[in-house]
């Protein structure tokens, strides 16, 4: 770990670089990402400005940072389809763990991946590539399956597991993005999660769930 200036970081300095991240993290959750200043940060820290300009050039690079820490843990969602059956009732039981994990990621990191989704829309690069590395970790390994039950002929051959797979994540992104919007139509968590897995289902095998 280190400084701005390329300086090992001690154990000290990496406890306070993870305390700026967090209380950052946390006025995220409660601040527009361009209201938020690096005085108040650091005040928020118990540290100063100069503090935190040791470990980060300015707000965007520390919220970069608490991306790509973000980034990496969402990697582990295409745990939640590796090795797991589509057929039967387990294929059902993969779809609602699917919709479970994916929904849990983004309330979990909602204030982030707020920002990240505003970069993305605005053009840059970086947080780009950040919002693709999370969801090409559920895509490719959904666009896997489909392919395999295509090979053993379960699935249309004119699918193309690729548009598919991507159209279903982009659809769990979306509402996974919006699911305190859902309560406004009358819609409960209860009844979205199993409703989602339907259409995930649908989508991989072309078949309604075994249940």
């Amino acid at each position: 770990m280190r400084t701005v200036d390329g300086r090992v970081a001690g154990r000290r300095g990496q406890a306070t670089r993870q305390k700026l991240l967090d209380c950052l993290s946390e006025m995220l959750s409660s601040s527009p990402y361009r209201d938020v200043k690096v005085i108040d940060v650091a005040r928020k820290a118990g540290t100063s400005p100069a503090t935190f300009y040791q470990y980060f050039p300015d707000v965007e690079g520390a919220v970069l940072e608490i991306a790509d820490q973000m980034a990496a843990e969402g990697a582990g969602l295409t745990e939640l389809l590796e090795g797991r059956s589509w057929a039967g009732k387990s294929g059902w039981q993969t779809s609602q763990e699917l919709v479970d994990g994916f929904l849990d990621f983004w309330k979990k990191h909602d204030a982030i991946l707020r920002v990240v989704d505003l970069g993305a829309a605005e053009g840059d690069k970086r947080f780009y590539k950040i919002r693709m590395k999370i969801l090409n970790s559920v895509n490719n390994s959904l666009a896997d399956a489909i392919a395999e039950l295509q090979s053993k002929g379960r699935v249309d051959k004119d699918v193309n597991p690729a548009a598919v797979a991507g159209s279903l994540v982009a659809m769990l992104a979306a509402v996974a993005a919006h699911q305190k919007g859902f309560s406004s139509w009358g819609v409960k968590q209860a009844e979205l999660k199993p409703n989602l897995a339907l259409l995930i289902h649908l989508g991989v095998t072309g078949r309604k769930p075994s249940k």
